[in-house]
């Protein structure tokens, strides 16, 4: 089940990586304490502007902690970002 959703020129959708629950030794944090996220996967792509990199569905991202847009479809939580918020692709 795909997306019903196409950015305009020069925006990007975005799906939030989810905030860890959980420390590395096993402490369970709480809501109030739990870090936004600032990585995501590129779940639909506007056209590029001239100049601009380019993304594609399915690559790994990292944002701009404060940036972006929230949309929800179907009970999904996404981000709408410029493309200028990316900061780069996760290889």
């Amino acid at each position: 089940m795909g997306v019903n959703f196409k950015p305009n020129q020069g925006m990007v959708l975005i799906e939030p990586k989810a905030a860890e629950t959980k420390t590395a030794s096993g402490l369970y944090i709480p809501d109030t304490a739990k870090e936004k996220p600032q990585q995501g996967k590129v779940v639909a792509v506007g056209d590029a502007k001239e100049d601009q990199a380019s993304f594609k569905e399915g690559d790994m991202v990292v944002y701009g902690k404060f940036s972006g847009t929230p949309y929800n479809q179907d009970g999904i939580e996404y981000l709408i970002l410029k493309v200028e918020d990316i900061l780069g692709t996760i290889l």
